[in-house]
């Protein structure tokens, strides 16, 4: 990876970390160059605007997402143990993230902001959901989860406990939302089975 790149990475692990905390809009060329000691005009000849700079943060997360919880996944046995796997990297993705999932933390902020970022966040939001079915359908094909169980239901449900969990631990400092999202988890498993 050349110098340019490596900075370039840098520069959106910070801006991803920092929207967490502070939201999308709050990640500006400035605090960058701030927080980064780095030139205001070598950021804005990296991205241009601010819209560019979310753009490219929601890309990045993208492809952090996919290193990893996507792909973890997707070395996992299908059925059942991909079920869990899906459950359990997305609890370490959100953990890896100073502050909570990235993903869960723009959507509430994005979700009536129309534009480029917001658009882009829903449909990877809808790709997530549609995963989360095809995992779920896998265990149905293979006899694991119930033939009348719905995919996009078990999607919307598990998802359901992810966000539960996130605002649980995130905004109310709940210590056993974990406990109670693991177990909202194991129940929803256990309902699904034949």
């Amino acid at each position: 990876m050349s110098k340019g790149n490596k900075t370039r990475a840098a520069i959106l692990d910070h801006a991803g970390e920092l929207a967490t905390a502070v939201g999308l809009e709050g990640v500006t060329i400035g605090r960058l160059a701030d927080d980064l000691s780095l030139s205001k005009s070598g950021l804005f000849a990296h991205f241009r605007s601010k819209e560019e700079l979310q753009m490219q943060t929601i890309e990045h997360q993208r492809e952090r997402f996919v290193n990893a919880v996507v792909r973890p996944v997707l070395s996992t046995p299908g059925g059942e143990a991909r079920v869990r796997a899906l459950f359990e990297q997305w609890m370490t993705w959100r953990k890896m993230n100073p502050g909570g999932c990235f993903f869960t933390a723009a959507s509430f902020e994005l979700d009536d902001r129309p534009g480029r970022p917001r658009d882009r966040l829903a449909q990877l939001q809808g790709e997530w959901l549609q995963s989360i079915a095809k995992v779920a359908e896998s265990a149905v094909k293979r006899g694991e989860f119930r033939a009348d169980t719905d995919p996009a239901q078990w999607a919307s449900e598990c998802y359901g406990i992810m966000l539960s969990y996130h605002l649980a631990e995130q905004l109310l400092k709940d210590s056993g939302a974990e406990a109670r999202a693991r177990r909202s988890f194991e129940d929803l498993v256990t309902r699904s089975r034949p």
